[in-house]
């Protein structure tokens, strides 16, 4: 697959898509929370694969960590465009909302709430801490593969996630206490849930396994 890759053929390329597609937008949609972003993400990093398929070794393993890491540097420039969208937007007048009652959104605006919670629970991790918690954890890369994917040492790929594993406890308990007092203080306006569901989704993070090795 790696030779025919290099080769340009796009029967290999088709092949590629179809094994990986789902797995490259599963990782954009959890570094930026947001599904038209993954799939924007997901199109470009396929479209940079092809571009630089002639960095690929003939010799090695999936070629899952090499379209990770491309998705992982394509997530990173995504988030600072929409940060940089979102000052422009906070400056503006905000339009009249008007509520939409569609039963079928209902599920849709209950995925959201999570995609938020592990967004607020992610967004308190470094950058690098982030990245390796979702190719260790999510992704399913074993500590290589991850190194792999971005370009750095085994190592570091292990002291990251151990960083990032300690951030997540500590936030999940400190979700808990707000939690705690938002019940026991009646004249609390937060919105209802929050600080749980970010404590929630911070120990279900914390707590998720990592492969040592791919069989």
């Amino acid at each position: 697959m790696r030779r025919r890759v290099r080769e340009g053929e796009r029967e290999a390329f088709a092949q590629l898509y179809e094994e990986y597609a789902r797995a490259v937008y599963n990782h954009a949609l959890r570094l930026t929370g947001d599904w038209s972003s993954a799939e924007e993400i997901m199109s470009e990093t396929f479209l940079t694969a092809w571009r630089t398929r002639a960095r690929v070794h003939e010799e090695g393993g999936s070629l899952l960590p090499w379209l990770l890491g491309i998705a992982t540097h394509k997530a990173d420039n995504a988030r600072r465009a929409l940060r940089r969208r979102q000052l422009f937007l906070a400056r503006q007048p905000r339009p009249r909302a008007e509520e939409d009652f569609a039963p079928r959104t209902a599920a849709r605006i209950d995925d959201a709430r999570r995609l938020r919670a592990v967004r607020a629970a992610l967004g308190r991790l470094r950058r690098q801490e982030r990245e390796v918690l979702a190719l260790c954890v999510w992704a399913g890369l074993d500590y290589q593969q991850t190194a792999e994917a971005l370009g750095i040492a085994v190592g570091t790929v292990r002291s990251r996630l151990s960083r990032a594993r300690k951030k997540l406890a500590r936030l999940a308990d400190e979700a808990a206490d707000e939690a705690a007092r938002e019940t026991s203080d009646p004249r609390e306006t937060s919105e209802p849930g929050c600080a749980r569901g970010e404590m929630t989704s911070a120990a279900a993070i914390a707590a998720l396994p990592v492969r040592e090795e791919l069989t």
